[in-house]
């Protein structure tokens, strides 16, 4: 339980008086679970109320519980904070304690908050929604907030798919990973992708290969790369493009690159001034360093470059 949480008062509010939560669980009360705590006999801990609107945080199962047995009051924890904060805390009680969250409940719960707080690190959403760094990075880039746009679309099935399968595909590569144990319909409910996706991804990760077709890499990449290949951009330029891209400014890795680059981008007309300064004694161990330098920020292109 979280500080801000320990710190709520504790009071006996009416069941009656309750309002539904927002809460992370996709399948809702497990009628099931909620008869075992009824029937355990146990006195159970209390609910978290958001104090003004009376919005039950956490503590469904609990209240279903207490229906059973035939209470009609039920003691709460009393929150006074920010409503907007209320899923977010739903999502950290439902981790910490009672009945788990599936994986595709996980990533729905990080999903909305990189949309809803996404000033917050990769690392710090993860620790809310039992997730790791690199899952909710690659969620990150898949759901891009601050477009305006939907990157999904829903089929005449009902059920929403990405525009390209390419983030979904290096999603479920990344939870593949984390939960080799899961099967295909839990990793592909999580991902937002086909089943077969997953199969298709599982087999290749096996073999070695990326989860992502270089097909699919390369319209990924066609909405990325701002320039031609082999056209010859102005440094700067460059760089106050990708300052602008959400996926770099708005994570702790994004904004490390960012540093990087900035500290190792060569400027042409600074270059001129430099070496005009250069000792004569120093020129051939310059000369040296400056195609070794090249030589790496090669061999970096050549990884980059689009198949």
């Amino acid at each position: 339980m979280s500080r801000r949480v320990e710190r709520c008062p504790v009071a006996v509010v009416s069941i009656d008086s309750l309002k539904p939560p927002d809460s992370p669980r996709l399948a809702g009360i497990d009628e099931q679970h909620a008869r075992a705590l009824a029937e355990s006999g146990v006195e159970l801990p209390p609910i978290l109320v958001h104090a003004v609107t009376r919005q039950v945080i956490d503590g469904m199962h609990r209240i279903r519980a207490a229906v059973l047995r035939g209470r009609r009051e039920i003691e709460a924890r009393l929150y006074d904070g920010d409503g907007r904060d209320l899923f977010v805390l739903a999502v950290e009680a439902n981790i910490a304690h009672g009945l788990p969250l599936t994986l595709a409940e996980r990533t729905a719960a990080a999903t909305r908050i990189v949309s809803s707080h996404p000033c917050w690190s990769d690392g710090a959403i993860a620790s809310i929604a039992g997730l790791s760094d690199k899952t909710v990075a690659s969620i990150r880039c898949r759901s891009r907030p601050e477009n305006p746009e939907s990157n999904t679309r829903i089929g005449k099935d009902g059920r929403a798919r990405p525009l390209s399968s390419a983030e979904g595909r290096r999603l479920a590569g990344l939870l593949i990973q984390e939960n080799p144990g899961l099967s295909l319909r839990e990793i592909a409910r999580a991902a937002g992708v086909a089943p077969s996706t997953v199969l298709d991804v599982r087999e290749r990760l096996n073999a070695g290969q990326d989860p992502v077709p270089t097909r699919l890499r390369g319209a990924k990449s066609a909405k990325r790369v701002r320039k031609p290949r082999g056209s010859q951009s102005d440094p700067a330029d460059t760089l106050r493009g990708l300052r602008n891209d959400p996926s770099l400014r708005l994570s702790e890795s994004g904004r490390a690159l960012l540093r990087w680059l900035d500290t190792h981008t060569v400027d042409a007309a600074g270059c001129e001034q430099l070496l005009s300064r250069i000792p004569t004694h120093c020129s051939s161990v310059i000369a040296s360093l400056a195609r070794a330098n090249a030589t790496t920020w090669a061999h970096i292109a050549d990884s980059l470059e689009v198949e």
